[in-house]
Order: structure tokens, then C-alpha cells, then sequence
């Protein structure tokens, strides 16, 4: 059975490409039903997994979730963690789990995608010759 049906996965989609229009930064979601380890440990491995340290500014943005485990997190690259505020992204989950806490995931999602893709236009704008360097589409993981 499918984590997200088809009208979820699109909307998470649009959220990603909005939020990439408006600036230079790149977004990925990443799901998977369980997480065997420390959140953060895990996102970093899918942030490498899926070469999103390999930006050509380091402003890579991933939010991974694990659905069956209820564990999430929302980490960023050297680039975007230099210029945003020290608590960006304890406050910017925080926003998120007000969803998840009701059991909305894709509007969670949908609210963490937004607000990073508010300090990506602030830091990073849109520039003329921009190219999407990562896939839009959410990367679905098998886990542990």
C-alpha cells in the first residue's frame, strides 16, 4: 500500500517546484514507514544518498519522514546553515509536528517545504540561468 495516493505525492510535488521557483535552492522530500536509528543520523544519510551535498551552493533542503515510526526531521546543507537563524530548523519542525500531531503528514510536509523555500528565496533568489540540479519527485525509501 502506497504511504501518499496520487493527489498527495502531487501536491507534495507542487509545493517542492513552487518553492524552487522563487529561488536558486534545491528541496527534496524523502519517506520511508520506519526508521531504525537516530532521525538526524538517518536524514544525513539519505541528504548524501541522494547528492544533495553536491549543490553547486550547499543550500540543499531534505525532509524525511518515516511514516509508520512517526520520526521526522529537517536538515539543510552548509550553504543555507550559515545564513539562516540558529533555531530555523527546531522552529520550522516544530510548525511541521503541529500538523502531524492531528495526523495531516502531507500538510506537515507541505508547511516545512514552504517555510524553507521562504529562507531559500531570502538567501538564495531566483537567478537567470538557474537550473533544477536535483529531481523533484519524492524519494521513497524501503528502511530498516
Amino acid at each position: 500500500m502506497a504511504v501518499f495516493n496520487e493527489e498527495e505525492q502531487q501536491r507534495i510535488r507542487k509545493a517542492i517546484e513552487e518553492a524552487e521557483q522563487r529561488s536558486s535552492g534545491e528541496i527534496r522530500v524523502c519517506i520511508e514507514k520506519r526508521c531504525s536509528e537516530n532521525v538526524l543520523d538517518r536524514a544525513a544519510k539519505y541528504f548524501v544518498q541522494l547528492n544533495m551535498h553536491k549543490t553547486k551552493l550547499r543550500h540543499g533542503v531534505l525532509v524525511y519522514v518515516a511514516t509508520v515510526d512517526r520520526k521526522f526531521a529537517i536538515i539543510g546543507d552548509a550553504g543555507i546553515n550559515q545564513v539562516v537563524p540558529p533555531d530555523f530548523w527546531d522552529t520550522t519542525r516544530d510548525d511541521m509536528l503541529q500538523h502531524f500531531k492531528y495526523g495531516d503528514i502531507v500538510e506537515g510536509i507541505v508547511t516545512g517545504l514552504k517555510i524553507a523555500g521562504e529562507q531559500l528565496q531570502k538567501y538564495f533568489p531566483h537567478q537567470d540561468g538557474d537550473q533544477n540540479e536535483l529531481p523533484d519527485d519524492i524519494a521513497f525509501m524501503d528502511g530498516d
